[in-house]
């Protein structure tokens, strides 16, 4: 997110910017505004349109990722793309705050990273950040986007609006849940190497 945030109202707080640090607001005492709000829905693989449907396969199982393309057409248009060209295979959760997000999509894995392809306009929208949202992040600049994205652990109501939002998990959120959490208030520090993003594909593709 961006790199001025010091509260809740400013939202700033799914950086692309490695330097970006302060995320007061997301101490521990704040975490139970963040806990135990909404589910992320489980929907039959069946009722989803495959082209239009992610799976990340993580190390304990499949993410199935329902894309909103009606809501957010050039985000979705870019996720497909650069998953067809195995941009995001292997790629690491750079940073992973317990009670907020896990956020990847950096081929550096140190969230100063994208792909060669240009940065995209914003595309915010009235879809709310809720549990297993899907949504992009971005430096200051709203216009910023590239290939990073975060999955939300929880609700985060201070995000809408102000982030774009792409896709909803529709199942697999226990690996979600399950995926290495990062030390401090940023997320970014682990113990060991951070869990990755074994292939990301579109379901169409088989």
């Amino acid at each position: 997110m961006g790199d001025d945030s010091s509260t809740s109202d400013s939202a700033a707080d799914v950086s692309t910017d490695a330097s970006f640090e302060d995320t007061s607001f997301l101490s521990n005492d704040n975490n139970a505004f963040l806990s135990g709000a909404g589910k992320a829905t489980t929907t039959e693989d069946s009722d989803l349109d495959p082209e239009n449907t992610l799976e990340i396969q993580l190390k304990d199982g499949t993410v199935v990722i329902e894309l909103l393309p009606d809501v957010a057409p050039l985000h979705v248009a870019r996720l497909k793309e650069l998953a067809r060209q195995g941009f995001y295979d292997g790629i690491k959760f750079h940073r992973v705050i317990d009670g907020f997000m896990a956020q990847t999509g950096d081929p550096q894995g140190n969230g100063t990273g994208g792909s060669s392809l240009p940065d995209l306009p914003a595309e915010f929208s009235n879809v709310p950040f809720e549990r297993g949202t899907v949504g992009m992040a971005r430096s200051q600049n709203p216009n910023s986007a590239n290939s990073q994205f975060f999955i939300m652990f929880a609700e985060g109501s201070f995000l809408n609006g102000q982030y774009t939002v792409f896709g909803q998990v529709r199942s697999g959120m226990e690996f979600v849940d399950n995926i290495k959490k990062g030390a401090g208030q940023n997320g970014t520090s682990f113990s060991g190497e951070p869990d990755t993003m074994i292939s990301v594909k579109v379901a169409a593709d088989g």
